[in-house]
């Protein structure tokens, strides 16, 4: 079976809270890490009701002391929204807390809506490009990769802690253009599929043409990242789905709804039955039986050529969400 990572949001559960989240995802991380998953990322998204991490450098860091094997990163840090040092210093510090386990994954995007953009003095994602410049060359200076220069602006400015390791750089993409660009930058790339509701394949070929090799990688190296729900039953996973879909449907309307209620969910989407969005999230949905969704996940992978596949389980409760794990664990 392809390899299997874990990207966790920090959902908050039906009469949780955000804190409460905060804690579940240090449990699913044990899980996934039980269960031989390759990794475990964890998002940044700001003032989502329905979401508790805008933070995941502060998880990253509890999860490397929660964890021992699992490789640990963030999918991913909004580059924009920050001061290209600051991050360089915050994920070399997170690499000497565990050695050769820290993923670096970063996107174009604010995380948020303009006015909270606004609110975090985000510069906007035209200067994505300047500060990964920035922020690589820190990384590979404090490695002792590539040494800043005496003649370089920024000579006696160094990220610390130094290495001697630093941590794989990824790019989160949504589209062929963004992915093209982490090709050229020499990155890995990892396809955000369940946010752009289209198939990864596309963006992963024009990845692979427009690879250049770099400090950080020699070969290119692509991932996908879709939500897969399993659980005892193929009836009994799309029933437990149906307040994910009816939040995508919600939101696809223009409209950030939570439905912690089935029986609220399931009535939203009864209402819209047969309507073009229903049919949309409906065709993009894997939430089955186990061994329908590892076949599903098996042909996802053929498909697209991706080398790997986060999954995102999304059940209603923590014990849902553990227990998918369970059933679609890498064999």
């Amino acid at each position: 079976m392809v390899s299997l990572s874990v990207l966790d949001l920090s959902p908050v559960s039906p009469n949780g809270t955000q804190a409460q989240a905060v804690r579940d995802t240090l449990e699913v991380a044990r899980a996934a890490e039980r269960l031989g998953y390759e990794r475990f990322w964890v998002a940044e998204h700001h003032n989502i009701q329905g979401l508790g991490s805008p933070n995941p450098e502060i998880l990253i860091a509890a999860l490397t002391q929660a964890t021992s094997r699992i490789r640990l990163g963030s999918g991913g840090v909004m580059l924009v929204n920050y001061s290209p040092l600051k991050v360089a210093e915050t994920f070399m510090e997170l690499e000497a807390l565990a050695p050769g386990r820290i993923d670096l994954g970063l996107g174009r995007a604010l995380g948020a809506d303009m006015r909270t953009g606004g609110a975090l003095r985000s510069v906007g994602s035209e200067a994505f490009p300047q500060y990964l410049s920035l922020l690589s060359t820190w990384l590979l200076d404090a490695a002792g990769k590539a040494p800043i220069g005496d003649a370089h602006p920024l000579h006696d400015i160094h990220a610390n802690p130094s290495g001697p390791s630093h941590p794989d750089l990824f790019m989160l993409c949504s589209s062929a253009e963004s992915a093209a660009f982490a090709g050229q930058a020499g990155l890995g790339m990892v396809f955000a599929e369940f946010i752009a509701r289209a198939d990864a394949d596309a963006a992963i070929e024009s990845y692979r043409k427009a690879f250049e090799p770099s400090e950080f990688r020699q070969t290119p190296w692509a991932g996908a990242a879709l939500i897969a729900f399993a659980a005892e039953t193929a009836d009994e996973a799309w029933r437990l789905d149906a307040p994910r879909r009816a939040g995508s449907v919600a939101m696809m309307e223009g409209r950030r709804q939570r439905f912690p209620d089935l029986a609220e969910a399931e009535a939203y989407l009864a209402e819209r039955k047969g309507t073009p969005l229903l049919q949309m999230v409906e065709a993009r949905t894997i939430a089955a039986d186990a061994a329908t969704v590892r076949a599903r996940l098996e042909a996802k992978a053929r498909s697209t050529g991706a080398d790997e596949l986060f999954v995102m389980a999304t059940g209603p409760t923590l014990a849902d969400r553990i227990r998918s794990l369970e059933l679609i664990k890498p064999s």
